[in-house]
């Protein structure tokens, strides 16, 4: 009998799509059999990615709306507009002392139930296309941004850490290399993630931090669906004063999650 899904491990730089068509092509007894994903993952983040097969594609909305577990490194004192290391930086000069205090007090804020504006970069469809086309082409203050409901259950820090700016900028040139191309005509605009202006932000941060340290967060977020972890880390920045941004983003577990446990894992 046919497995009714799979659960695979994204890479950075893969897009869901085609993180399913690596699957399929090396599984060629598939070929011809429907095969979606449940639930989307960000090109450059990684991780456990639910993929229907067969019949059970047509109960895909059942699957949507799963619970959510990532381990997310939030770097601090840069900040971007799309909320990860792959954006249009905005850095800051003065190196932010981390406070225990105040990051745990942000964390409890974080959790429970919130509105929240969708990113500007996100594929939300708002008059016909994603709010990351009207970012591209500079129409996003004409449009009204939607708000949706985010549900963080439960965060936990595992760890903080001090990076040189050399090991940050060995790092940063790694991921941007990962970065997917896309050839098709309707995605023209977007399609190189504009890397070159990202790299020449980046060499201009690092132009200026030869001599200083970063500080990473390390977290565990359990959350409901649709809950944007660069959003999350970029929220963190403010409630401790600076920028930060999603420096890693890997899913650990897509299930349902209630009074501390998980069940029905995927």
């Amino acid at each position: 009998m046919m497995k009714r899904f799979v659960v695979l491990d994204k890479k950075v730089g893969e897009t869901p799509l085609a993180s399913l068509l690596s699957f399929k092509k090396a599984h060629p007894e598939l070929a011809g059999i429907p095969a979606s994903y449940a639930g989307r993952l960000d090109p450059m983040a990684s991780g456990k990615l639910l993929i229907l097969l067969g019949e059970e594609c047509k109960n895909q909305a059942k699957y949507t709306g799963l619970d959510k577990e990532y381990e997310i490194e939030i770097l601090l004192d840069v900040g971007s507009d799309t909320g990860d290391a792959l954006g249009i930086l905005d850095f800051e000069s003065v190196e932010t002392a981390l406070s225990l205090k105040k990051l745990r007090k942000a964390l409890r804020q974080e959790r429970g139930r919130h509105a929240r504006a969708y990113p500007q970069f996100s594929s939300k469809p708002v008059q016909g296309k994603p709010l990351f086309m009207h970012s591209l082409e500079g129409t996003i203050d004409a449009i009204d941004i939607p708000v949706h409901e985010e549900r963080i259950y439960k965060t936990k820090i595992l760890g903080t850490t001090l990076i040189e700016s050399k090991a940050l900028e060995s790092r940063i040139r790694e991921f941007l290399s990962k970065v997917p191309v896309s050839d098709e005509p309707s995605k023209a605009l977007g399609a190189d993630f504009r890397i070159a202006r990202v790299r020449k932000c980046w060499e201009d941060v690092f132009e200026q931090t030869s001599e200083r340290t970063f500080t990473v967060l390390k977290l565990r977020v359990a959350c409901g669906t649709g809950a944007y972890m660069r959003s999350l880390a970029g929220r963190i920045g403010e409630a401790l004063g600076t920028k930060a941004l999603a420096l890693s983003i890997h899913r650990t577990k897509v299930g349902k999650y209630w009074n501390g446990f998980w069940f029905k894992k995927f």
